[in-house]
C-alpha cells in the first residue's frame, strides 16, 4: 500500500466521495511540494475559464481539477459546470491551497422561443433553437441565488432524463434505470447535475460488463443506429484509461438521438429570463459560439453545420438582446472561424472569454492553440473576471 503521504496516493485520494477528504489531500499535496517532495510546475501564463467537474460530468473532481490546472502549468482556471454550482465552493478553496486564481461560472441551455431563430440550430448538436449559454464572473456571495435560479431547471431535466432512459432501455437491449444505473454515477446528492452523458455512462459500463472491451463490443455498437464499423473501430487503439471516456463519446456522436427527447421550457429558460438573472446575479452571460464542426475534437460531434451560415444576424440579434459576451474555445475551431468571430465581438464591442472544455481525461487542460500571441487578449478577460467576482464579494461583506 503507497504512503499516506506519497504524491501518488495523495492524488489518488483527490477522487474521494468527499469534498473535505479531497481537499485533505491537496493540502498533503501542498506540503509535500513546498518541501520538495515533489515539484508543481511554475505557472506560464495560460488560462483556462471552462473547466467542467464532477458536479456536472468530467474526470476531475473540482480539488483535482485544480491541481491538474497547475500541473498544467496553468495562471487562472475557471469552473464551469452544467446547470449546477455545488462545486463552486471547493474549487475556490482548492485554489486558495494550491495558489492559482480561480473564477466560476455555469454553463446552462437557454430557448430562443421568441427571436427569429425558434426554429434554427444555434449551437446545440441535439435541437434546434436552443443555445448553450455561459455565465461568468459568478462571485461566491451570488451562489444561493444561482442555486434557486438552477433548481426548477434540474427538477425538470430530472422528469427528462427518467424518460430518456425508458427510452434508451428499449433501443439499447439493456435496462438503464435512472435512480439506481445513472444517478449514483454524479454528484447529485452534494449539488451536482446529471446529465446526458451520464446517462451514456450507465449504458458504456452495461456494454462493457457483457461485451468486454474487444471486438464482440464493437461489433454490437455497430448495431446501433448511427455508430458506423469505422466509428465503433477506433476503440481498438484506445487505451484503458481512456476507453470509458472515448466509447461514451462514440455513443453521444451517433446514437444519442436515438433515445434523445427535446428538452422543454421548463428545463431551458427563455433567453430573456437568463438574461435578467445575470443582470440580477452581477455575472456576464455569454453565447457559447461553436461553429460549423468537420472533425470533431472532442470526437463526440458529428460533422455538421451550426451558426456560421448566419452569424452576422446572430450577433446583431443576441448584442440587440443586451447579451455582453461571447465564449469560445481556440482549439476547436479554425484560425478563419475566429478571426471572424473576433471582428464581430469588436464590431459590437463584446468581451471574449475563453476556455476548453473538459470532459474526457484525453483532453488537455490547455491547447496549444490558446498559445498563439492572437489570443493574448484571453488572458486579459480572465483577469477581469477574477477582479470582478472580488469586487462583488467585497461590497456584499461591506
Amino acid at each position: 500500500m503507497k504512503n499516506a503521504f506519497d504524491p501518488e496516493g495523495l492524488i489518488a485520494r483527490l477522487d474521494a466521495p468527499r469534498a473535505e477528504g479531497r481537499l485533505e489531500a491537496l493540502r498533503a499535496l501542498r506540503s509535500l511540494a513546498d518541501s520538495g517532495g515533489f515539484v508543481v510546475p511554475v505557472p506560464d501564463g495560460n488560462v483556462n475559464n471552462h473547466v467542467h467537474t464532477t458536479f456536472s460530468f468530467s474526470p476531475y473532481s473540482p480539488s483535482k481539477a485544480v491541481f491538474q490546472a497547475c500541473m498544467s502549468r496553468l495562471s487562472a482556471v475557471g469552473i464551469i459546470d452544467h446547470d449546477s454550482v455545488g462545486g463552486v465552493l471547493e474549487f475556490r478553496e482548492a485554489g486558495r491551497v494550491m495558489g492559482i486564481p480561480t473564477t466560476a461560472g455555469i454553463e446552462l441551455r437557454a430557448g430562443f422561443w421568441d427571436t427569429p431563430f425558434a426554429g434554427r440550430r444555434l449551437n446545440n448538436p441535439d435541437q434546434a433553437g436552443i443555445a448553450y449559454m455561459t455565465i461568468h464572473g459568478l462571485a461566491d456571495s451570488r451562489l444561493d441565488m444561482a442555486e434557486a435560479f438552477l433548481a426548477p431547471v434540474c427538477e425538470a431535466r430530472a422528469g427528462r432524463n427518467m424518460e430518456m432512459c425508458a427510452k434508451l432501455s428499449d433501443v439499447s437491449g439493456f435496462g438503464i434505470d435512472y435512480m439506481e444505473d445513472v444517478v449514483p454515477l454524479s454528484q447529485k446528492a452534494f449539488g451536482g447535475s446529471v446529465t446526458e452523458r451520464h446517462i451514456l455512462c450507465a449504458l458504456s459500463l452495461k456494454l462493457m460488463g457483457e461485451y468486454g472491451r474487444g471486438q464482440a463490443l464493437r461489433d454490437r455498437l455497430s448495431a446501433y443506429p448511427g455508430i458506423s464499423a469505422d466509428a465503433a473501430g477506433r476503440l481498438q487503439e484506445t487505451d484503458e484509461g481512456l476507453f470509458l471516456y472515448d466509447l461514451i463519446g462514440v455513443l453521444k456522436a451517433g446514437f444519442a438521438e436515438a433515445f434523445y427527447i427535446p428538452a422543454g421550457k421548463a428545463e431551458c429558460p427563455d433567453v430573456g429570463e437568463l438574461i435578467r438573472f445575470a443582470d440580477d446575479a452581477d455575472a456576464i452571460l455569454a453565447y457559447a459560439y461553436l461553429g460549423d464542426v468537420g472533425d470533431s475534437v472532442t470526437g463526440d460531434k458529428k460533422a455538421q453545420a451550426f451558426e456560421d451560415g448566419f452569424l452576422d444576424e446572430l450577433f446583431d440579434a443576441v448584442s440587440g438582446l443586451g447579451i455582453r459576451a461571447i465564449s469560445y474555445m481556440p482549439a476547436r475551431n479554425t484560425r478563419d472561424q475566429l478571426v471572424r468571430v473576433r471582428g464581430l465581438c469588436e464590431r459590437h464591442g463584446m468581451l471574449q472569454i475563453s476556455g476548453e472544455d473538459i470532459n474526457s481525461p484525453r483532453q488537455p487542460f490547455i491547447s496549444e492553440a490558446s498559445k498563439d500571441p492572437f489570443f493574448e487578449n484571453l488572458k486579459e478577460t480572465t483577469g477581469m473576471l477574477i477582479e470582478h467576482e472580488k469586487e462583488i464579494d467585497s461590497a456584499a461583506a461591506g
